[in-house]
C-alpha cells in the first residue's frame, strides 16, 4: 500500500507541474505593405543651344544670313566679323581670299564691305538653307545659286538692306543690315538653320582637348602673300587671327578670333569662269572626303572631313572613327587649296 500511495504521489505531482507550464503562443507575421512608386524619374535638362555655336541663350526662329565678305588690305578692317557664328575663308581668282559670314546667333548693326559671290559659296552656304548676300555676281554663277536651297540676296538685283558709305572708295563700300536682310526672308527660308558642326556636352570635352597636342600657333600658306595666323591666348581662351601685315582687327577695334578652328585641305581647280582680263576663277571641291586639322583650347587635333552632296554639311571625324566635337563657341573655317596651299602647327 505505501508503494502505491507512492506512485499516486508522484503522478499527482507530475501533474501539477504540467499544470503550470504555459506553451509560448507564436508571435503573428506582419506583411509590410508595399506602394509602387508609380512617378516617372525626372527627364534630364537638356540644355537649349543655338545651332552653329553649340552656345547656350535665348534661342530665336530665324534663318541663318551667309554673306560674302571682301578681305583685300582695301577692305580691311571689316565691320561686324567678330560676330559671326561661322566664317569660311577660301582664295578667288588673282589670289586673294574672301570670307563667307555666318550670322545666326548675333545680328551686328552692320556688316561689310560686301561682295560678289563665287561657286564654291554654294557649298560652304547651301546646308544652311538660309539666305545668301552679296554684292554683284556672274550671270551663269547667280544661275547655279538659285539653283540651291538658298534665297538669294543681291545688291544688283534690288534687294533691301545694302547701302554705299562715304567713307570708302568703291567696290569697297557696300555695307549691309542684316535685319533688313532677314525681313525679306519667305517662307521657305524663314527656319533655323541645322548644326554644322558637332558641340561637346560639357566643357572641356570637345576631341582637342580630350586627346590633342599643345599648339601655340596654326600658319597657314593660302596663296603668294596670304598667310593668316592663329596664335593660343590661354588669358582669353581664344586663338587670335592674324594677317600677313598683323594683328586682325574688325573696325571696332576687337580682335578676329574664334573657340575652334577648323582647317580642311581642298583641291582646287578652275571653274570655266573667267575673271577681269581672262583670269580664271576658281573652285573648290567641297564635296567627298579629305584631311584636315581641329583646334580648340590650346590643342589640335587631326581629322578626316567629309561632305556627302553640295547640299550636306562637312562631318568630321577623328582617327578612330568618332565623330569630333568642337567647343561651345564661334568657328573658323580655313579652306587650304590643293595642290599648292599648306599650314604648319606650331
Amino acid at each position: 500500500m505505501r508503494a502505491t500511495g507512492r506512485l499516486l504521489v508522484a503522478a499527482a505531482a507530475v501533474l501539477a507541474l504540467a499544470g503550470c507550464t504555459q506553451v509560448p503562443t507564436p508571435a503573428p507575421t506582419v506583411t509590410p505593405t508595399v506602394i509602387a512608386d508609380k512617378t516617372s524619374p525626372p527627364e534630364p535638362v537638356v540644355p537649349v543651344v543655338w545651332p552653329l555655336t553649340g552656345v547656350e541663350g535665348d534661342v530665336r526662329v530665324r534663318p541663318a544670313v551667309a554673306v560674302k565678305i571682301e578681305n583685300t588690305a582695301a577692305a580691311r578692317p571689316q565691320t561686324g566679323l567678330e560676330h559671326a557664328d561661322v566664317v569660311w575663308e577660301n582664295i578667288v581668282e588673282f589670289g586673294v581670299s574672301r570670307f563667307v559670314a555666318v550670322y545666326h546667333s548675333n545680328l551686328p548693326a552692320e556688316i561689310g564691305p560686301i561682295r560678289s559671290i563665287r561657286p564654291v559659296d554654294a557649298k560652304i552656304a547651301s546646308p544652311l538653307r538660309g539666305l545668301l548676300a552679296f554684292s554683284g555676281g556672274q550671270s551663269g554663277i547667280v544661275d547655279y545659286l538659285k539653283g540651291t536651297p538658298l534665297q538669294l540676296l543681291s545688291e544688283d538685283a534690288g534687294s533691301s538692306g545694302f547701302y554705299r558709305v562715304s567713307r570708302r572708295p568703291a567696290p569697297h563700300n557696300v555695307y549691309g543690315s542684316l535685319e533688313t536682310f532677314l525681313r525679306q526672308a519667305d517662307g521657305a527660308h524663314s527656319g533655323s538653320p541645322a548644326p554644322e558642326f558637332a558641340f561637346a556636352s560639357r566643357e572641356g570635352r570637345a576631341s582637342a582637348e580630350l586627346s590633342g597636342t599643345d599648339a601655340s600657333a596654326i600658319r597657314l600658306s593660302l596663296a603668294p602673300g596670304v598667310a593668316p595666323r592663329w596664335s593660343w591666348d590661354a588669358g582669353s581662351g581664344r586663338w587670335l587671327r592674324s594677317e600677313a601685315s598683323g594683328a586682325a582687327l574688325s573696325s571696332s577695334g576687337a580682335r578676329l578670333s574664334a573657340v575652334n578652328v577648323v582647317v580642311l585641305e581642298v583641291v582646287s581647280y578652275d571653274s570655266g569662269y573667267d575673271a577681269q582680263l581672262g583670269e580664271p576663277v576658281p573652285d573648290m571641291r567641297l564635296e567627298g572626303t579629305g584631311d584636315g586639322l581641329l583646334a580648340t583650347g590650346g590643342k589640335t587635333i587631326p581629322v578626316t572631313w567629309s561632305k556627302e552632296t553640295r547640299n550636306s554639311p562637312v562631318v568630321l571625324t577623328t582617327a578612330d572613327g568618332e565623330t569630333a566635337t568642337l567647343a561651345a563657341g564661334n568657328v573658323w573655317v580655313e579652306l587650304v587649296p590643293l595642290p599648292d596651299g599648306s599650314y604648319a602647327v606650331e
